[in-house]
């Protein structure tokens, strides 16, 4: 049994996953604050599905998909400013704790080797655009994550595709994030709203031309975001997740219709058939926390075959 959790700025969602890759247990609980409130967090967590019913003894790893940076193959969690950490090496305050190996690793990073897992091994070449407060992406080739060198690979919130856009929080203007971020749209919009993202829309619909124009750069930079994934890497197909996903075919339909557009004057474009290569995770789907999991079970297998062979 292997646990996969997903620490978010306000919530945890954590899954018990077996052998044969079924999630047998979930719960969620309130994130806290700062390094202590994380590290209690993930024993509360684990605590929390062995109440019900997962059995202690046999978990054999944790894995934990975080925000901010995580060097590659390191448990140390660096600039997650909505949690209040700096600086954390999670696994050493934690493995003591749980008596079992734990993992690391980026949260957005996590939920593609989840979305990839959930396609049910389709194989092949997939990039995992995750749209929530910012914009960033993760590649899984084979059932394998692609970090790149430097752990960056898919990070195309902070491409600059627009010149004349909006100043982005980097300080490029016209990111992909400055586009299409849910910070970035809240804040252009300015109005106060329980979800901004979702009041823009509907003024777009009622014809605010504010509004309007939000809706088309919302939809220009995932579509930039769908070009980039697709071109640079030649993903197989590109899967939309994040909390701007809920937002189903409001977003879909106009991704896919910006897509079309933008190839009516192009061959090769038209023949690289983007708007079929986009899907979108379903609602409700658990999969930072699912492939936390598996990136515990990969790293918890190659310590042991170190540990055999070394």
């Amino acid at each position: 049994m292997r646990v996969g959790l997903d620490v978010g700025g306000t919530k945890t969602d954590a899954v018990a996953v077996d052998a044969a890759g079924t999630i047998t247990g979930r719960v969620r609980l309130a994130t806290g604050w700062g390094p202590d409130g994380v590290v209690q967090t993930v024993v509360d967590a684990v605590e929390a599905l062995v109440a019900a019913g997962v059995e202690r003894g046999g978990i054999q790893s944790v894995g934990v998909g975080m925000p901010g940076q995580v060097h590659p193959g390191s448990s140390h969690v660096l600039h997650a400013v909505n949690l209040g950490i700096a600086d954390l090496d999670l696994a050493a305050a934690t493995a003591p704790r749980l008596g079992v190996p734990v993992s690391v690793e980026n949260d957005v990073k996590a939920a593609a080797l989840g979305a990839d897992a959930l396609r049910g091994g389709a194989g092949g070449t997939m990039a995992f655009l995750n749209l929530g407060t910012g914009v960033a992406a993760g590649i899984v080739s084979d059932g394998t994550l692609w970090t790149g060198a430097h752990g960056t690979a898919g990070e195309v919130g902070h491409i600059a595709v627009d010149p004349h856009g909006p100043i982005c929080t980097c300080g490029q203007r016209g990111c992909v994030e400055a586009l299409s971020g849910g910070a970035a749209i809240a804040r252009r919009w300015g109005r106060p709203a329980p979800l901004p993202v979702l009041d823009m829309l509907d003024a777009a619909d009622r014809a605010d031309p504010h509004a309007q124009a939000l809706r088309a750069d919302l939809m220009i930079g995932v579509s930039a975001a769908v070009r980039i994934l697709v071109l640079t890497a030649d993903v197989d197909v590109v899967v939309i997740g994040g909390g701007l996903s809920g937002l189903g075919d409001r977003l879909m339909d106009g991704v896919r219709a910006e897509l079309e557009a933008s190839a009516a004057a192009s061959e090769f474009m038209r023949s690289l058939h983007l708007p079929g290569r986009v899907q979108l995770l379903p609602a409700g789907s658990p999969a930072a926390a699912l492939g936390a999991a598996l990136v515990g079970a990969a790293r918890e297998r190659d310590t042991r075959e170190t540990v055999f062979h070394g």
